[in-house]
């Protein structure tokens, strides 16, 4: 019996802004401890038996952060699934299965968020292998999660009480509750948070979705079957797959199918959904505070505070969220903090970056830091990669000046190629062909000065890319 995980990683994290953005959303983050939540999520598999590789679901976007984070923890070589388009759960756990069940339909997925925490690993582990069971007798398992307070926040699995090695059926699927409806549920006993994570046969997903939501089957398999490989990664054709029903895997076959089973789980879950649920979950000093980051307290309790950028000070205050990045700050009640949401969607209205990106953007080669900006200039701060390098490319409205801080880097500037060493600098004109490199085992450092009439990041074209990005 192989598993192999599946890990749906396409999410663009809101709720959690600014720390979590649509550049790079919380499942990127290190949220909770040292690792990210992504990493968090493979890794807390280790120690189950017949686990192969993951199956990692994600947008374009993300591809070379996804691949950076698994080599990180030693995962070599998982599959990446590339979405042309988000079209929610269904079609992307459909994708995977289909993917695997070239190879096997016998194998099992095991699917999971990237963005969940669970402290209870050996409960967890537990719950897997009574649900692994059920799969392997052709069922739809899934994991819900005891309910430790009247939640409406989350959907309801409400299960027959007998049980079966275990595990329960599943009476039916209900959507987010009233608070009035949520406390019934909870005295009932027999109602389950649903946690969004599931274990199943490829074959036996396959043949359900082609009795209950054929449409999506279809299509999906057209994309799989039209996938194109691009370098480690495996892109999803996209007409076909952007013409999928938008559904999520619940209302696409866990509704409807009779083949469902369920798993009440205690370990600790958390779908970390907003500020006040993190806060929930941290560990806290004497005053009831979780402080990261360069951060002062005096006479401050139950308060979170995420120090990214700048020193931060609180004085006489309590029950907040206090977040600071680089080019946003947020300062909230925790009671109120779910209403980030609506913030975004006026940043989102006026077209702001920061609803979307952080001044430090990750690119396949490193990242770079938009340092300064002002009018016709920008100051970046570039890190590249050992072995890593830039795409050959030309600029129509600005010129670009050079300056290496560390490392030794090999730079083109139109017909000539240069080795530049701490200290020293390049200028490239407006309309010059560039091209940079690192050619070193050490990380390259390098501060770069726009200027031009026009800043923006649209204004390249690229000659040659090592990465794919050629247009």
């Amino acid at each position: 019996m192989k598993i192999t995980p599946v890990i749906l990683s396409g999410g663009s994290g809101t709720r959690l802004w600014p720390l979590s953005r649509k550049d790079y959303p919380k499942q990127y983050l290190p949220l909770v401890g040292d690792n990210t939540m992504l990493q968090e999520t493979i890794l807390r598999l280790d120690g189950l038996d017949n686990i192969t590789d993951p199956i990692i679901i994600c947008n374009v976007n993300h591809r070379f952060l996804v691949a950076e984070q698994c080599q990180q923890i030693g995962v070599t070589n998982p599959t990446i699934l590339l979405e042309p388009v988000g079209r929610n759960t269904a079609p992307a756990i459909a994708a995977a299965a289909l993917q695997v069940r070239k190879d096997s339909s016998d194998t099992l997925l095991l699917v999971l968020s990237a963005d969940h925490v669970i402290q209870d690993i050996p409960a967890f582990h537990d719950a897997i292998n009574i649900a692994s069971k059920q799969a392997l007798d052709g069922k739809l398992a899934t994991f819900g999660i005891v309910p430790t307070d009247a939640n409406i926040g989350y959907g309801y699995i409400k299960s027959l009480k007998e049980s079966i090695d275990g595990a329960h059926k599943v009476e039916k699927f209900v959507e987010k509750p009233n608070i009035k409806t949520a406390e019934s549920y909870l005295k009932q006993g027999c109602y389950l948070w649903n946690s969004g994570m599931f274990i199943f046969k490829a074959g036996t997903l396959v043949d359900e979705l082609v009795i209950h939501s054929p449409d999506i089957i279809k299509l999906v398999n057209d994309a799989v079957n039209k996938a194109t490989q691009d370098l480690d990664f495996i892109r999803l054709e996209k007409p076909a797959f952007e013409s999928s029903p938008n559904e999520s895997i619940d209302y696409a076959l866990m509704e409807k199918s009779s083949n469902v089973m369920v798993v009440p789980l205690e370990a600790g879950w958390s779908d970390v959904g907003s500020w006040s649920a993190l806060y929930d979950i941290g560990n806290k000093d004497k005053d009831g505070n979780i402080i990261k980051g360069d951060v002062f307290t005096e006479e401050t309790t139950n308060t979170y505070i995420n120090a990214d950028h700048h020193m931060v000070a609180t004085i006489g205050v309590q029950n907040l969220v206090i977040v600071d990045t680089p080019n946003a700050v947020l300062i909230s009640t925790k009671d109120k903090a779910q209403k980030v949401k609506k913030i975004v969607e006026r940043l989102q209205k006026k077209d702001r970056k920061e609803q979307a990106c952080h001044r430090k953007v990750y690119r396949p080669w490193g990242w770079y830091d938009s340092i300064e900006v002002g009018p016709n200039f920008q100051v970046k701060r570039l890190c590249v990669n050992p072995g890593a390098k830039l795409s050959l490319q030309m600029h129509h409205q600005r010129a670009e000046h050079w300056v290496v801080v560390s490392g030794t880097a090999t730079a083109i500037n139109g017909k000539n190629l240069i080795t530049l060493k701490k200290g020293e600098s390049i200028y490239i004109p407006i309309g010059v062909i560039h091209g940079l490199e690192n050619n070193t085992k050490e990380t390259l450092e390098i501060i770069e000065v726009q200027s031009g009439a026009y800043l923006g990041e649209d204004d390249i074209t690229r000659f040659e890319d090592v990465y794919g990005r050629v247009k």
